[in-house]
C-alpha cells in the first residue's frame, strides 16, 4: 500500500493511512492555533517614527510647523549635521522636511498634556478630532495618526474614555490611519477591557465593526513580567483580538519604575534593552510592530550643545535600527533632522548589498554567501523598509538587481517566491 501522494515506484512505508490520519488530527488544531496567533511579521507600512505633541498645541498645521522648525535648525547648524552624514543623504532629509516631515502623529492627552479642567480638555479633544480628520485627507500628511489619552488606572480612565469619544466626534468618525495609544499597561487582562471599549464605542457611534485599533505603551515592569512569572506582553497581544497594531516603549516611566536614576535613564540602558528585547520576542510573527522610545535631550543651546545632542540622537536611532527597532518617538522638531538622517543613511548603506544578494538568490548564482529563504526574506525586508522610508527608490534597487520589484519583494517576504534547487 502506498502512502499519501506516494509514487507507485517509491519504497513502501510502514505507517498506515489511519496512522497518518490520526497524526493529522492531532497536528491540525495546533496548526490552526499557531496560524491564528502567529500570522507572520507585518513588514511594509510601518512608520519610521511617531511624533508626540501636546493636545494644547495640536492643529492640522503641526507637520508643516515641525518641518519648518526642523529645517531652520538644520540651516542654523549645518556643520553639526554634516559630520553625521556618512551616506550623503542631507538633500533627501531637506526634501523630507519640506514635504512630508511626519509619518506618524500622536496628539497627547497624557503626560505631555497634564491635568486640566474638564471643560478645557473637552474643547481640546473635539479640536484634536477635527485636526486629525483634516490631516488624514492631506496627501502629504501623516500615514498614521491618533491620540494618547489618559491611562487605565481607576482615577483617570473615565476621563480618558471621554476624551477618546470626543475626539471621534470631532473627527466625524474614524480617520484613515487612526490609532489610539493605551499608556501604562500593567496587566494582560486590561487589554480585554480595551477591546470591550472599542466594541462599545463602535456600537454607540455607529462605526464599522473593528474600525478602532490601539497600541500598547510599555512603561511598567509588570507589562513585561507578570506576578505569575509569565510574559504579560505575549498574553496581551493574544487578548487584543487582532486590534493591537504595535507596542511602544516608554523610556522614562519604565526606567524610573526599575529604580534607574534620572541621569542614567536612556534607550541604551541595559534595563531598556531587556524590556525591548522581550517586546521584540513577544511581537515576533504576530503582525504587531515594535516602537522604541524617546530621548529628552533636544538640539538647542550653543553650537556645541546642538552638535552633542544631534550626535546623541543620531547614534540612538542608528543603534535602534541595528537592533531591529525600525520606529521610535520624536519629541522635538530637531529630532526630525537626525531621525531622517540616521534612517536614510542606515538603509542606503544596507541597500546595495541586500539588492545584490537578493539578485544572486533569485538567479541562484550564489557568490561568497549562499543565502537561504529566511535570509532572502530578511534582505527583502531591508529593501521594503528602505523604500517605505523614502531612503531610495525602486529604480536604484533595479540598477543593481533588475529582477526585483514590489511583487517579488512581497513574495519573498511571505515566501511565495521560491527558487528551484534543481
Amino acid at each position: 500500500m502506498t502512502g499519501h501522494n506516494q509514487h507507485p515506484d517509491s519504497p513502501v512505508t510502514a505507517l498506515t493511512p489511519d496512522a497518518v490520519d490520526r497524526l493529522e488530527s492531532l497536528f491540525g488544531p495546533i496548526d490552526e492555533d499557531l496560524a491564528r496567533h502567529y500570522p507572520g511579521d507585518r513588514i511594509g507600512g510601518q512608520p519610521s517614527h511617531t511624533v508626540y505633541v501636546s493636545a494644547a498645541d495640536a492643529s492640522a498645521n503641526v507637520p508643516a510647523e515641525w518641518g519648518t522648525a526642523a529645517s531652520a535648525i538644520l540651516d542654523a547648524h549645518p556643520e553639526a549635521f554634516a559630520e553625521l552624514d556618512t551616506a550623503n543623504v542631507l538633500p533627501l532629509v531637506r526634501e523630507r522636511l519640506s514635504t512630508a516631515p511626519i509619518q506618524d502623529l500622536r496628539i497627547d492627552f497624557e503626560d505631555g498634556y497634564g491635568w486640566r479642567s474638564d471643560v478645557v480638555e473637552d474643547r481640546h479633544a473635539t479640536a484634536a478630532g477635527a485636526a486629525l480628520a483634516a490631516l488624514a485627507k492631506d496627501p502629504d500628511g501623516p500615514t498614521w495618526l491618533g491620540i494618547r489619552s489618559k491611562g487605565l488606572a481607576a482615577h483617570e480612565r473615565r476621563r480618558g474614555i471621554r476624551t477618546l469619544e470626543l475626539v471621534l466626534d470631532g473627527a466625524g468618525g474614524v480617520p484613515d490611519g487612526f490609532v489610539f495609544t493605551v499608556p501604562k499597561l500593567r496587566a494582560a487582562s486590561q487589554v480585554a477591557a480595551v477591546v470591550a471599549l472599542c466594541e462599545e464605542l463602535e456600537r454607540a457611534h455607529g462605526l464599522p465593526d473593528r474600525a478602532l485599533r490601539f497600541e500598547l505603551q510599555i512603561e511598567s515592569p509588570q507589562a513585561v513580567i507578570g506576578a505569575d512569572g509569565t510574559t504579560t506582553l505575549a498574553q496581551a497581544i493574544t487578548r487584543a483580538d487582532g486590534r493591537c497594531t504595535s507596542l511602544h516603549y516608554g523610556t522614562y516611566d519604565y526606567s524610573a519604575a526599575c529604580g534607574i536614576t534620572s541621569a542614567q535613564q536612556s534607550l541604551a540602558h541595559p534595563v531598556a534593552d531587556h524590556a525591548k528585547n522581550v517586546m521584540l520576542v513577544a511581537a515576533a510573527q504576530t503582525g504587531v510592530w515594535v516602537c522604541d522610545g524617546s530621548t529628552q535631550v533636544v538640539p538647542t543651546g550653543s553650537p556645541e550643545q546642538v552638535s552633542a545632542s544631534a550626535r546623541r540622537h543620531f547614534d540612538l536611532v542608528t543603534r535602534s535600527l541595528e537592533r531591529g527597532f525600525y520606529q521610535g518617538w520624536d519629541m522635538h522638531p530637531g529630532h526630525l533632522v537626525t531621525r531622517w538622517l540616521a534612517t536614510f543613511g542606515f538603509f542606503r548603506h544596507a541597500m546595495p548589498v541586500a539588492a545584490a544578494r537578493l539578485g544572486g538568490y533569485l538567479d541562484r548564482q550564489g557568490g561568497e554567501v549562499m543565502d537561504e529563504p529566511a535570509t532572502a526574506q530578511a534582505l527583502a525586508g531591508v529593501l521594503v523598509r528602505g523604500l517605505d522610508a523614502g531612503a531610495f527608490g525602486l529604480a536604484e534597487v533595479q540598477a543593481i538587481a533588475s529582477g526585483i520589484d514590489r511583487d517579488v519583494l512581497r513574495g519573498l517576504l511571505d515566501r511565495s517566491v521560491t527558487v528551484s534547487l534543481g
